[in-house]
């Protein structure tokens, strides 16, 4: 019964709505933004939930209120016995607990503890704060409010700035299940995109001609230069404004998630750290490459963290380095023709061969963690074989300008 009037309760609502402002920490409060939003009133029931009828935005790392208020229609209720309950939807009909509160005694569930606590900005306020905002966080959201046999609901959405990027591992293309898509992406400091993500990236310019999976199981790929190749110029599958001659996001549906293999669209998140390029004094293997980032204090960086600082930090840079999943690839934030082409982007060139000494490397060094060769230097063998130096004995390391 409370999931029958939960789903009923935004009908009602909005069938009487009248605007309200709230004003709520936003994404990234501790930069000193405020941001409103909106929320929804309705009078039927006894117990009357508001919340922000859109999505409230924030990025890895940062502090964020999800809105949600209650009132009674009589003044007779007391707030003391009301039992408020956060939970975060994962399926349409499956639900995480995240928060529950009843009087004084309050608990935080799983990944959330420590990290979630009541706002409690006076009587009828179920507004939940969630602290250092992790990729996972991403999703929707129920405020459910309940004093004795009343309750209602109220949803809200929680988006990260971020950016979606394709990707598929060193085995080739339409080699992933659905799961290992999942465990794709998390290997590259990513999660697996939402349509809604990637419906917006087509629309920032995203134009990748191979389907890949997404977090509800279904298989799309963004076209924003339609071509034959592609699904042609006017594929039945697209979707959103402008779709056909103006390309738009094909869409497979959703597929045997244990038996047909696509690749991935991923999504990550501001970085807490810093990606790097390091330029040894000679071009590495990519067995050298987690010597030579670990001599800086870092670890080899990873597709999304790449992608992360290209998108988020403006990182641009016209030299291929080895990354942690063996590719190779650049950030371009100002096209120049010499970098291949004239769009924005992480050029890749694929996966080479590993034993070949081709690249630097881009490394990535956790915030705190300070750079032990600093001022350009880091440490190699003198008179050869520089930071690709095999068996060497690393005791016998000397400082050389990288």
């Amino acid at each position: 019964m409370v999931w029958a009037r939960s789903a009923l309760s935004p009908c009602v609502l909005w069938a009487a709505a009248w605007g309200v402002l709230l004003l709520v920490a936003p994404a990234g409060a501790q930069r000193g933004r405020k941001k409103v939003v909106h929320v929804l009133e309705g009078e039927s029931g006894s117990v009357v939930v508001q919340t922000a009828p859109g999505q409230v935005v924030s990025h890895r790392g940062g502090t964020i209120v999800l809105p949600c208020r209650y009132h009674y229609e009589a003044a007779t209720h007391s707030h003391d016995g009301v039992r408020l309950k956060w939970t975060k939807v994962v399926e349409p009909l499956a639900f995480t607990d995240v928060f529950v509160a009843l009087g004084p005694q309050h608990r935080a569930f799983g990944s959330y503890r420590g990290r979630a606590e009541l706002q409690g900005d006076g009587p009828g306020d179920a507004s939940l704060v969630l602290r250092n905002v992790t990729l996972q966080d991403y999703g929707r959201y129920e405020c459910e409010v309940t004093n004795e046999l009343e309750d209602d609901t109220g949803m809200v959405k929680l988006d990260l700035e971020g950016v979606v990027f394709p990707y598929h591992p060193r085995g080739g293309r339409y080699k992933l299940t659905f799961t290992e898509a999942q465990r794709a992406c998390a290997e590259q400091d990513a999660i697996l995109a939402s349509a809604e993500q990637l419906h917006a990236a087509w629309r920032d310019g995203l134009d990748w001609c191979n389907a890949g999976w997404l977090r509800d199981g279904s298989v799309q790929y963004p076209v924003s230069q339609p071509r034959e190749p592609c699904g042609g110029l006017g594929w039945p599958g697209s979707a959103g404004v402008g779709r056909g001659a103006s390309g738009g996001v094909r869409n497979y549906g959703y597929r045997h998630n244990a038996e047909e293999r696509y690749d991935a669209f991923c999504f990550t998140s501001n970085l807490p750290g810093r990606v790097f390029f390091l330029k040894p004094l000679r071009p590495l293997p990519f067995s050298g490459a987690a010597r030579a980032c670990a001599a800086r204090g870092a670890a080899v960086a990873k597709v999304g963290q790449l992608f992360a600082a290209w998108k988020l930090q403006l990182l641009d840079r016209c030299t291929a380095g080895w990354l942690a999943d063996g590719s190779a690839r650049y950030p371009i934030v100002n096209p120049r023709a010499r970098c291949g082409g004239h769009r924005p982007g992480v050029r890749s060139l694929g996966f080479p061969d590993a034993t070949r000494s081709l690249f630097g490397v881009y490394c990535y060094r956790s915030p705190g963690v300070p750079d032990p060769a600093p001022g350009g230097w880091g440490w190699g063998w003198a008179g050869g074989g520089g930071w690709a130096g095999g068996a060497r004995d690393p005791a016998a390391w000397t400082p050389l300008r990288v």
